[in-house]
């Protein structure tokens, strides 16, 4: 029947009609930056934005800040708990994991979903912890039980499996660290007061819990 009502539409309408419902489903799934509910006691992160394609694993586990900016087609993998500092930004396709299966599946076989994870040997979990006003660029990895300190620049593409001090620039796969960012903005800070008062304000506050909730340890 909708094929016959179809046929008495002009042409030109069909085509129109067409071309706004692909429209329409185009919008539906376009990547666009929101604000939500992100802390673990609901309060509402009033400059916090965040991409409608980030994936949240165990999001009651995750912990953000205040003014964190975190781009398309990340994940966030709550497991082990990830706290994340105010002020940092994430880019695009970032993986922050804070468990791994690599063992476990081959110590369960087929019957790896019949143990729940909080009772799986091998199955390796830590948290990660991202100090505040850290860079981490786009394609980046982040592995379980890794803190990555304040003001830290983490180069496009950066694979982080230990321990980052503050104010590193590191890259590379396994990243190393190759400058120090406070040299970098040393340019800009003597130029202008404001900056300098500015920099040293985010610095002087209180350091935030290590997380929302403890994380797991790594099991035998």
């Amino acid at each position: 029947m909708i094929t016959t009502l179809l046929k008495l539409v002009p042409a030109a309408t069909r085509k129109k009609l067409k071309q706004m419902l692909l429209d329409l489903v185009q919008s539906s799934f376009e990547p666009e930056m929101i604000c939500d509910r992100l802390t673990c006691n609901g309060a509402v992160l009033q400059d916090t934005r965040y991409s409608n394609t980030v994936s949240f694993y165990h999001r009651e586990r995750i912990r953000i800040g205040e003014n964190v900016f975190i781009w398309h087609y990340t994940i966030l993998d709550g497991t082990g708990g990830i706290t994340i500092g105010e002020g940092c930004q994430i880019g695009a396709w970032v993986g922050i994991f804070t468990h791994s299966s690599h063992l476990a599946i081959r110590l369960y076989g087929s019957h790896y979903r019949e143990v729940p994870e909080d009772e799986k040997k091998g199955y390796a979990v830590g948290p990660v912890r991202i100090g505040k006003y850290t860079f981490i660029g786009p394609r980046s990895i982040i592995m379980p039980g890794v803190t990555v300190g304040k003001g830290c620049l983490v180069s496009a593409g950066s694979f982080l499996h230990t321990d980052i001090p503050d104010f590193a620039i590191v890259e590379g796969n396994p990243a190393k660290v190759v400058g120090d960012t406070r040299r970098l903005d040393a340019r800009y800070l003597k130029k202008d007061e404001n900056l300098q008062r500015w920099y040293d304000e985010w610095q002087q506050e209180a350091p935030e819990p290590l997380s929302c909730k403890p994380g797991l340890d790594a099991r035998d």
